[in-house]
């Protein structure tokens, strides 16, 4: 079954002559515990993907589904509840809020459902991230890959049904963002979470299990890498 699911989509801003096909009739499945990255020139339509996929904007025509609901059947609050509970998302800034510890950024998502967030859960994700130790500091007293560790586990703390990851390397050093790469791998190889990364970076697109490459708002096919990931084609 997929995570996501993308049938037709077409993404139009603005009207008659001003008018831009962001995303122009997109049909894709994002299988469940998979690495996506989502690549392409700039103006390709990657963030316009992400943004449907998410259900932070809603397409021109077409349909989206996560976990087999369908997005454009819901209302504004159904969509907003959706996205709290059962998306994850990482972005390139780190958004946390800075009056917070580390701890308690991550079990935000939860608290502001309602709930108390899941006390053994919590702790496995500080362990596999490697933040025991820190999870009592604020922000600004943590490196730029500890926060963006932070933020993956606020991503994953409601127990998604895909993470959605926008640039997430892209404020930090290289050797930072290896290792940020391979957090992203690892959660999918060991936890089975689905998660789809929109990058520019060849390099970490090459920790994804396919590569989704975007061309003037579609998908195209390119010829594929020595030794890379699988590339999708427009069919699959």
């Amino acid at each position: 079954m997929n995570a996501v699911r993308l049938d037709h989509v077409t993404k139009v801003y603005g009207t008659g002559a001003s008018a831009v096909t962001a995303l122009e009739d997109v049909s894709h499945g994002f299988a469940r515990g998979s690495f996506t990255a989502v690549t392409g020139p700039s103006g390709s339509g990657k963030s316009t993907l992400l943004q449907c996929a998410a259900g932070l904007v809603r397409p021109t025509s077409g349909a989206v589904s996560v976990g087999g609901d369908d997005l454009g059947a819901l209302g504004e609050h159904e969509l907003t509840t959706l996205r709290r509970e059962r998306i994850g998302f990482v972005f390139q800034t780190y958004n946390l809020l800075p009056a917070l510890t580390a701890r308690e950024n991550i079990e935000l998502p939860p608290r502001l459902a309602g709930r108390a967030a899941e006390r053994g859960w919590v702790a496995e994700l500080i362990g596999r991230t490697g933040l025991a130790g820190h999870v009592d500091r604020r922000p600004h007293e943590l490196s730029g890959g500890q926060q963006q560790r932070v933020a993956i586990c606020r991503a994953l703390v409601s127990r998604p049904d895909v993470v959605f990851a926008d640039e997430p390397t892209g404020n930090l050093d290289s050797r930072s963002g290896r290792e940020i790469l391979a957090l992203l791998r690892l959660v999918v190889d060991t936890l089975g979470q689905t998660v789809i990364m929109v990058t520019h970076d060849a390099q970490a697109a090459s920790h994804a299990d396919r590569v989704l490459v975007l061309g003037d708002g579609r998908v195209v096919e390119p010829a594929p890498r020595q030794g890379s990931p699988g590339v999708t084609s427009p069919a699959s």
